[in-house]
């Protein structure tokens, strides 16, 4: 195979200017929206001091998410995606500008700095199942996965570069600054947006409240191959998520060097832009069920052999791995949903993804750290890796549909 048959594939920035647009106004606002988070953390903790408000915003940021994201996806299948999603990228904006504005006066108290991150929140609960019909509306199904593989490399990257940039602005500037550029990045995601043509549902529009909601549940309860996705990435993260474990395994295994600590993360990430730069061979493939069930098994089965290891260098070159994975994993499972799902039901089941994908590692951290607190850090981390390929490996046995499955046929994308 050539090397430019295993470099990422990038068909869809040559075929649709529009997703080009999109993909440039996403990637500026994940950078600020990354620089966002770490200013809000280092904002409460300077002025608390308390390890009670700097987990606060965490719940926060997930908290509208989940309470709100079933019904903005029955919302978004109601009504035009492109004037949905424009009007949650203005309301996240109008929220950046707030940050910015207290940032540079500071005259806030924390819980109304929290509160403005909860309604930033909850816009970008009401423009994500917006945002996910976009790529099979506007590329052909066999470039979907190209187009979900390009979005996550450079949202890895986004995640690398935001909080780098943040420390060095906050140190030179100030929290008001890293808001306000935040909010500026909002321009270029509007902008991308903007050109996009009419988006409304296809088929019959959601029900209105709850009901809409229900029937979006309903239809992931029905349909095999979405189900067996989503659970298969709830076995990945709420069984073996470890980063509440890090901090414990490096005092066990590796010293307790604050240098290998940090180094963690980044290995993860690492890992991720590394395998989201060389998926073309799996993106083309267009077989994501069984490309996803084997990446959430390498997940676990990495984790285990990171758990067992007592070499920091051998440990960190798992959890690059295990981060490869992982990103392989997510395109292959998002590729699913977005093109296996009715266009009328995507918003709710986009919905759906993102409080799966929000709520699991969180329920994750809390899983590994009570059986940490029983057992040990290393105990946690291998128990939790083998508990996910077992269940990765029922799902497969159970969902026949997901291994053996093949592709859609190929449309044509909206011109």
């Amino acid at each position: 195979m050539s090397l430019s048959g295993s470099l990422l594939d990038i068909r869809p920035l040559r075929t649709s200017p529009v997703f080009r647009r999109l993909l440039i106004g996403r990637t500026v606002s994940l950078l600020g929206g990354f620089m966002t988070m770490v200013t809000v953390m280092y904002q409460v903790w300077d002025r608390t001091h308390s390890t009670t408000w700097t987990g606060a915003v965490g719940l926060a940021q997930a908290l509208p998410l989940v309470g709100f994201g079933l019904f903005a996806g029955a919302w978004a299948d109601r009504a035009d995606r492109r004037r949905v999603y424009l009007a949650a990228t203005v309301g996240q904006a109008v929220c950046s500008l707030a940050l910015a504005v207290q940032g540079f006066t500071g005259h806030v108290p924390v819980a109304g700095v929290l509160l403005l991150v909860a309604v930033q929140s909850a816009f970008g609960a009401l423009g994500a199942p917006a945002a996910g019909v976009f790529l099979p509306r506007l590329l052909p199904k066999d470039q979907v996965a190209a187009g979900l593989a390009l979005q996550q490399v450079t949202g890895q990257s986004m995640m690398l570069l935001g909080p780098a940039l943040a420390g060095v602005l906050l140190g030179w500037f100030g929290i008001g600054l890293c808001y306000l550029l935040d909010a500026l990045s909002f321009g270029l995601a509007f902008y991308g947006a903007f050109g996009l043509p009419p988006l409304p549902p296809e088929g019959t529009p959601a029900r209105p409240g709850l009901r809409g909601a229900l029937d979006g549940l309903r239809f992931l309860a029905g349909h095999r191959v979405v189900r067996g996705a989503l659970i298969t990435d709830l076995a990945a993260t709420v069984l073996s998520f470890p980063v509440s474990l890090f901090p414990l395994v490096n005092a066990e295994r590796f010293g307790d060097d604050p240098r290998t600590l940090g180094l963690f993360l980044s290995a993860l990430a690492v890992g991720g832009v590394a395998a989201t730069a060389l998926s073309g061979p799996l993106t083309r493939l267009a077989r994501p069920g069984p490309v996803m069930l084997c990446a959430s098994g390498g997940w676990g089965a990495a984790l285990v052999l990171f758990g067992l290891s007592t070499s920091p260098w051998a440990g960190l070159a798992l959890l690059v791995l295990a981060g490869a994975a992982d990103a392989t994993a997510v395109v292959a499972r998002s590729t699913i949903v977005q093109t296996r799902t009715p266009d009328a039901l995507l918003g709710r089941v986009t919905a759906a993804e993102q409080i799966v994908g929000q709520a699991g590692p969180s329920l994750g951290n809390v899983r590994g750290g009570l059986l940490a607190g029983w057992t040990s850090g290393v105990t946690a981390l291998v128990a939790g890796g083998a508990l996910c390929v077992l269940a990765v490996a029922a799902v497969a046995t159970t969902t026949p549909e997901l291994r053996d499955r093949k592709p859609p046929a190929t449309e044509p994308a909206v011109s």
